[in-house]
């Protein structure tokens, strides 16, 4: 191996010295300021050689590291059932506004919507997502799964946890009002305009823990054993208004009772208890880590925020009432 220049260095100048010992009287003080200097200059030399290699080795394995990391997220967003497609379960039928006129291709209805958005930020964008379908209690149901991530309001819990993969939160569930049109309730659009409505709500739930602790109403809410029992009460004109979560609002108002319309929702902030949904992935699977790092990225830019506006304030007619 030929040698590099740094270790010439160190050579030339020893050799250097040599010959100035062999020299006369006369020039040994000013051979051996020379000498000095030389050796001087080859510490710096010697010096400023280490600390570049230092720095360049130091890149190499920053930048090694990097490429390293990247093959790994890469590895595990491409952990799928089927190569190359990331497949998507939704339930049979789709409701609105999770999904829009139940096709969740089109990318219209909240689900949807999000399902897309992580899908681009894992890698899988246009005929790269697939979509199937299941029943609820089947996708939570220990065992492999037919798909990869699982979206149909799935509330995060330690029991369901135990046999599946939940990722990150993607939606927070708040309070929301349901009435007929002409209620005492409609048109309210703050805490203080809903002090004169009669409310009612289910015995034990976050709603009626809302009612109370939050809007605290001028009468006491009317409390029934069940969400049945409330809504009739709402569909006979007994109560003003009924309070649920947002997502049983939408269903209850679209589906259940003719003429009533979700007239308000509360900032998930506004206090109680809340419910947080979760995408479903199999137990231990590889790409939980990279969906939720998909989440995270969707919900730091704002995108998710823009999208629970879109599809679940705007295109619901929901407005959110301040405190």
């Amino acid at each position: 191996m030929r040698p590099q220049p740094s270790q010439l260095l160190p050579a030339i100048l020893v050799g250097s010295l040599v010959l100035a010992a062999c020299g006369s009287d006369d020039d040994s003080s000013a051979d051996e300021e020379s000498a000095d200097t030389a050796a001087e200059t080859a510490d710096t030399a010697a010096e400023e050689t280490a600390d570049t290699a230092a720095e360049e080795t130091a890149d190499t394995t920053a930048d090694t590291a990097a490429e390293g990391d990247g093959a790994s997220a890469d590895e595990a967003c491409s952990n799928t059932i089927e190569d190359g497609v990331l497949t998507v379960a939704t339930g049979e039928p789709a409701f609105f506004p999770w999904v829009i006129d139940d096709d969740p291709t089109t990318g219209e209805g909240f689900e949807a919507a999000v399902a897309y958005a992580v899908a681009a930020e894992m890698g899988y964008e246009g005929d790269a997502v697939e979509w199937t379908r299941t029943t609820f209690d089947g996708a939570i149901q220990p065992g492999a799964k037919d798909f990869d991530v699982n979206l149909q309001q799935f509330s995060i819990t330690d029991e369901r946890s135990e046999t599946i993969d939940f990722s990150l939160p993607y939606y927070t569930s708040n309070q929301a009002i349901v009435a007929l049109e002409g209620s005492a309730a409609e048109g309210a659009t703050s805490i203080a305009d809903l002090q004169d409505v009669k409310f009612g709500a289910q015995a034990g739930t976050t709603s009626l823990e809302f009612i109370n602790d939050v809007i605290q109403p001028s009468q006491e809410a009317f409390v029934y054993d069940d969400n049945v029992g409330a809504k009739a009460a709402l569909d006979a004109n007994q109560i003003d208004a009924a309070v649920f979560d947002l997502p049983t609002a939408l269903y209850v108002s679209a589906v259940e009772i003719e003429g009533s319309s979700v007239i308000g929702q509360f900032p998930a902030e506004s206090g109680g208890t809340t419910d947080q949904f979760g995408m479903v992935l199999e137990k231990d699977s590889a790409l939980t880590p990279c969906v939720d790092a998909a989440i995270q990225a969707i919900t730091d830019d704002g995108t998710l925020d823009a999208l629970t506006q879109e599809w679940l304030s705007d295109t619901t007619g929901a407005p959110v009432i301040a405190e």
